[in-house]
């Protein structure tokens, strides 16, 4: 396995606790406090990768690549 780190945005929840979101994944979660939201974003990030990479286990046949790109800090920050 190899370790790899997200980024995820904290928000408060109106209804109180806290919303999180995965910034590279389509991936939310929540807590009642920071700690929590933090905790079941990470365990929302893990049970997405595992799904994702069953399925592009029976369908990849193509060429991995990476790319960077430049994005404004104001949408990062």
């Amino acid at each position: 396995m190899v370790a790899r780190k997200f980024t995820v945005f904290l928000e408060p929840a109106e209804e109180g606790g806290f919303v999180v979101k995965c910034l590279e994944l389509p991936v939310a979660s929540q807590g009642e406090n920071k700690e929590e939201a933090l905790k079941n974003i990470k365990e929302a990030i893990e049970g997405y990768l595992e799904v994702k990479t069953k399925l592009l286990g029976r369908k990849a046949k193509g060429e991995k690549a990476e790319v960077i790109v430049e994005v404004p800090s104001s949408v990062v920050a």
